[in-house]
């Protein structure tokens, strides 16, 4: 009969995704996982089968946490479009503002995942492309309705825009893990708020 586990699953998610996004899936060893968490090698394999099995689901927490997030700041219907498209940009740059490390940003979970792991881990890559895909409908959503009331100047292709703001997302967190202060960060979401609304 297997015994009940004794620990927060919950915790160690949040626990192991930290971990992971600091440090990257392939530099991120089991050890350091059961140092951050507090538990030995066997409770970690026995609760998450591999360290794989653990990144993927702390990166779904990942997912499900920001992407709900930003989901909601862009179909606040109480708001202009592009009020919550720059409340969206607002939030990125105080997240990476506040958090830094030796002067750095964090970066994004996802961000950093694409880089290292989406081509050549299929299950990860699909995982990303779904999330892409969520994030893409709720710009694409936001700025179709700019461009009715007129907010959003842009006539480019909803579908374009919308690839363009996220992308404009990915480019404020690496700009930051590389170091960008709060002014550097601020302009690259100005100048992407003006490409929009003029």
């Amino acid at each position: 009969m297997a015994r009940p586990r004794t620990f927060d699953e919950e915790r160690v998610l949040d626990t192991a995704m930290r971990v992971f996004w600091a440090n990257g899936y392939e530099a991120t060893t089991t050890r350091d996982l059961c140092e951050a968490v507090g538990l030995d090698r066997s409770s970690v394999y026995n609760a998450f089968t591999s360290k794989h099995e653990l990144f993927k689901r702390a990166l779904i927490r990942y997912i499900d946490t920001m992407t709900t997030a930003q989901r909601e700041i862009l179909e606040d219907q109480g708001r202009p479009a592009v009020e919550r498209i720059r409340a969206l940009f607002a939030k990125i740059v105080n997240d990476e503002s506040e958090n830094r490390r030796n002067g750095r940003g964090f970066g994004c979970l996802t961000v950093n995942t694409t880089v290292e792991l989406a081509g050549r881990d299929a299950e990860i890559a699909r995982l990303l492309d779904r999330d892409t895909t969520r994030r893409l409908e709720s710009f694409r959503t936001a700025i179709e309705a700019g461009q009715r009331d007129g907010d959003i100047a842009s006539t480019r292709d909803p579908d374009a825009l919308a690839r363009f703001a996220n992308a404009v997302i990915a480019g404020i967190r690496v700009a930051a893990q590389g170091g960008a202060d709060r002014a550097a960060l601020e302009s690259i979401a100005g100048t992407a708020l003006d490409t929009l609304t003029h």
